[in-house]
């Protein structure tokens, strides 16, 4: 059936943003059709007895559909709502988040409306941009064309900080004079493979990391003058060398070729250190919104003794630490816990204590051990919380659990489980990631019979 064109009529979005079109055969999934409109579509393949199109010819047009900034937003893949007005992005996502929790037979639980951005275009403070070339030879960058390694070239993407546009420029331009030539995964030759950029909003820091198939390389120091020459912004250059054959971009091995290796920002007056390879939220207007939404519904006081799940390298529960008596932060990445421990001196923070490990073993130990803690903060990846760990919370009780969830479906599913002790408040979600199908939200479950403290 490939490439056969179908008329259809989108009748709904996907989980993942895409439109959804119910045919005599079966269910096609399309991008960038919108609820209301009729097209000619494509059919492109098959898989798990579902089709996949895109659109050929649009019939009709939703009310909803916009102009989008972007030229090849379409074929990008990385924006799949641009062409959606924003107001029916948000309906959207918060129509998500209730049919997950729809699906997982939670009837009685509120979604309020989603917290939206003012301006919902160059938020990003990280982006990682490939660099290869067109076929005419010229060298260029951008985003990888959606299921497939051919780079889209980008001169400016619309939701990532547009100070990072200048230095891809430069940093293209310099390969041209340096002779560096850009990685060829299908030869296994040339230099520069990938370009990571990470900016600051609270401070005027940005941090360049180059990925490199080499070690070594000639005029590498007099590259990294001229980049900061022209991009006196910079504030630090870093080498990460990744030799494999492999899709993972960033390599283990590193080293700081101009500056500290790190940068420094703030959520809600809390100063964190960032390096190459830390996770930080990508949005920082948004996650704001995001922590004190949580820290609100939470409701810490100076008495209270905090849990922080997944903690990162700090975030979470440094900022509730500026509330809360004490927080004990768990996580089971070594590095990540060197850098809570380093943000926490950094901020002088001295009622906030981490331990490397299974967040939930961390926790039975420490109630084991007979501490107690009123609130459990959980910010788990988008594959929710673990059997293990939600077990180890309806064992131990904690009177109040405030989840940060990435993932409408996950978070409707561990909701499902610990609603067997705990009643649910509204769920707020926070649109971190506009223009994309991704949607943030935050909970707060307080248990029903208090005989654990």
């Amino acid at each position: 059936m490939k490439f056969d064109r179908v008329k259809g009529k989108c009748v709904d979005l996907s989980f993942e943003g895409k439109g959804v079109v119910k045919l005599s055969y079966g269910t096609v999934f399309v991008d960038g059709l919108f609820p209301g409109e009729e097209a000619e579509i494509e059919i492109q393949y098959k898989r798990a007895g579902n089709y996949f199109g895109k659109v050929y010819r649009l019939i009709t047009k939703s009310p909803d559909r916009i102009q989008p900034r972007c030229g090849v937003c379409t074929a990008c893949g990385g924006c799949q709502l641009q062409q959606l007005s924003y107001p029916a992005q948000l309906a959207y996502k918060q129509h998500k988040v209730e049919d997950a929790l729809r699906r997982h037979d939670l009837k009685n639980i509120r979604v309020l409306p989603v917290i939206g951005m003012e301006n919902p275009y160059q938020y990003r403070n990280k982006i990682q941009i490939p660099i290869g070339r067109d076929p005419h030879g010229h060298i260029v960058s951008g985003f990888y064309r959606q299921g497939t390694h051919k780079i889209i070239p980008i001169e400016q993407c619309m939701i990532e900080d547009e100070r990072s546009s200048k230095i891809i420029f430069t940093i293209k331009q310099l390969m041209k004079e340096f002779k560096y030539a850009p990685y060829d995964e299908d030869q296994q030759t040339g230099l520069i493979r990938h370009v990571l950029i990470r900016t600051s909003k609270h401070y005027d820091e940005i941090m360049v990391t180059l990925v490199t198939r080499l070690d070594e390389f000639k005029g590498k120091n007099n590259f990294v003058k001229e980049l900061v020459k022209h991009c006196p912004n910079i504030s630090t250059v870093i080498q990460n060398i990744n030799h494999r054959d492999t899709n993972v971009i960033l390599g283990e091995k590193e080293r700081v070729l101009y500056g500290s290796g790190q940068i420094k920002d703030s959520i809600l007056g809390v100063d964190f250190l960032i390096s190459s390879k830390s996770f930080f939220q990508v949005n920082p207007i948004q996650v704001e919104k995001l922590y004190q939404t949580a820290l609100d519904l939470a409701k810490i006081t100076g008495k209270s003794s905090v849990f922080d799940a997944y903690c990162g390298i700090g975030t979470i529960s440094l900022i509730a630490a500026k509330h809360a008596q004490n927080v004990v932060g768990a996580e089971i990445v070594k590095e990540a816990i060197i850098d809570a421990k380093r943000n926490a001196k950094l901020n002088k923070i001295n009622n906030a204590e981490f331990y490397v490990g299974d967040a939930g073993e961390i926790y039975s130990k420490l109630r084991y051990e007979g501490r107690k803690f009123d609130c459990v903060f959980v910010d788990p990846p988008r594959k929710g919380l673990t059997p293990e760990f939600i077990e180890s919370l309806l064992k131990e009780e904690p009177p109040t659990i405030c989840y940060v969830s990435c993932d409408p479906e996950t978070l409707a599913r561990d909701l499902k489980l610990l609603s067997q002790k705990y009643s649910i408040s509204d769920i707020q979600p926070v649109d971190m990631f506009p223009m994309t199908f991704h949607i943030e939200s935050v909970v707060c479950l307080r248990l029903n019979s208090r005989r654990k403290a």
